[in-house]
């Protein structure tokens, strides 16, 4: 067997990690959840608001990794945080749910998404009953399914070939869905804007309520509203963020693949706030544009919860739903691109700890952990196949913000457990930012927990699961 001694090369650029941060964040999520946002809150308002927490709450994160990754410059990120800040268990419960499903779940979204959409051009890829290939127990299998792990493999060996072939791809699809992003909405404002629509939007902006579908006299969409009050409002609140926050996700990629980016101390941090702040913006502007081109109840009821396509059908006329449909095959390749490229980084850090298999932990002869990426293709694709993966991602959230929490906390614990180790970077705002964060963070949680337990109660499962599989490991490593 030859010998593996390939390690990890230092190709990535500031604009590339941000290219990273910023493709990785921006997939499907801004073209449909701002759906199901509406019908949590009923209001324009409180719809801007949702995006504008998660903002906060996603810049204030980022700001505060930067002192983590400057600390431990090296492939793992998260992982890697939550190990030296707590021990090797609750490394491993966020690696093994990060294995599990939070991010073969999102590539398996992200790719099914980008079938979705390219059914515009090729009806065959469309998942209706009608179109079912196979029937495996509960299981449907659909072209869109196959032709999505398909991409899955595609991106997977094209990263296998090295990091410079993952770059470009992620440096040319950001660029390319940042530039369209920015003209749909620019166009909107320009073309599709009405003041009457706006107006109407915007008169009662933060009257928080319920909205469910019905018709109007004229036979347009309309939300038929019922009014949430008192703690009612909280739980609404925190309901309609498990879509933005889901959107929002991701940032922490770049983190991951620290061994492969030049002065890691200095352009991570950076690259997390460039990246972030400017997808936080695009996103309010994007919902701002929404608002004005839609009334609401055709926000929150566009076919299919599609409101970029309802949007872009008004401002361009028919064309305008293969140019979205366009925009996000280009947006979720490029998302899934960055996710395969940096989600393998982790198994491979927590192999060379001992507590993930055993190949995982080697590079190939492009300096890469092809083995961990592959593992990475196989458990999205059975996810794909399955069908679940959105339900798991709706089930996440929860446990996503969970270990966001407690990798922040570990800025407070770090500092006190090592307070002479080198930090050339340091928490912006510390430690109110954090604290604010962490705060926010744990609310949000916890009105889950009151308010939809089906958010919160099969994310925990999947997590706790890896407290066996930890001593297994252990065990293995003792032999």
């Amino acid at each position: 067997m030859e010998k593996n001694t390939a390690s990890f090369k230092p190709t990535l650029g500031l604009l590339d990690a941000t290219m990273v941060v910023a493709g990785s964040m921006i997939g499907s999520g801004i073209f449909i959840v701002s759906a199901d946002i509406t019908r949590n809150v009923g209001s324009a308002g409180w719809l801007i608001v949702v995006w504008l927490l998660t903002g906060f709450m996603t810049l204030t994160a980022a700001l505060s990794y930067g002192e983590l990754s400057a600390m431990f410059p090296k492939a793992g990120g998260q992982y890697v945080y939550l190990k030296e800040s707590y021990n090797k268990l609750t490394g491993f419960l966020y690696g093994w749910s990060f294995f599990a499903v939070i991010q073969t779940g999102t590539i398996a979204a992200v790719g099914v998404a980008f079938c979705k959409f390219a059914a515009y051009f090729f009806p065959a890829l469309e998942m209706n009953d009608t179109d079912v290939l196979w029937t495996v127990g509960p299981i449907k299998i659909y072209w869109a399914q196959l032709v999505a792990i398909g991409t899955i493999v595609l991106l997977t060996f094209i990263n296998t070939r090295g990091v410079e072939s993952g770059k470009w791809i992620q440096t040319i699809f950001t660029v390319t869905k940042l530039a369209a992003l920015f003209g749909l909405i620019v166009f909107g404002f320009l073309l599709g804007a009405k003041a009457e629509i706006w107006n109407a939007n915007w008169a009662q902006p933060f009257n928080l309520s319920k909205m469910t579908q019905g018709i109007s006299n004229d036979g347009s969409v309309a939300g038929l509203i019922t009014p949430i009050m008192g703690a009612g409002a909280l739980g609404a609140i925190a309901a309609a963020m498990v879509g933005s926050i889901f959107s929002s996700d991701a940032w922490n990629n770049v983190t991951f693949i620290a061994g492969e980016i030049k002065n890691p101390q200095r352009n991570i941090g950076l690259s997390l706030f460039l990246g972030t702040l400017t997808v936080t913006l695009i996103y309010v502007a994007a919902n701002l544009m929404y608002t004005s081109v839609m009334p609401m109840g055709e926000i929150a009821f566009s076919k299919s919860d599609r409101v970029a396509v309802t949007a872009s059908n008004l401002i361009f006329g028919e064309i305008g739903t293969y140019l979205i449909a366009a925009l996000i095959m280009v947006s979720t390749f490029g998302c899934n691109n960055g996710l395969i490229l940096a989600g393998a980084r982790v198994y491979y850090t927590m192999a060379q700890d001992g507590l993930f298999f055993k190949p995982a932990g080697k590079l190939n002869k492009h300096a890469v952990p092809a083995w961990a990426l592959w593992a990475q293709c196989v458990v999205a694709s059975l996810l794909c196949l399955s069908g679940k993966y959105g339900d798991l991602l709706d089930m996440v959230s929860f446990i996503v913000v969970i270990f966001y929490v407690l990798t922040i906390a570990g800025i407070f614990i770090l500092r006190r457990k090592r307070p002479d180790m080198p930090r050339p970077y340091k928490a912006v705002g510390y430690p109110i930012l954090p604290a604010i964060y962490m705060l926010m963070g744990i609310s949000f949680c916890t009105l889950l927990i009151l308010y939809k337990p089906e958010f919160t109660w099969p994310g925990l499962i999947i997590t706790l699961l890896g407290i066996p599989l930890y001593y297994v490991a252990v065990a293995g490593n003792k032999k």
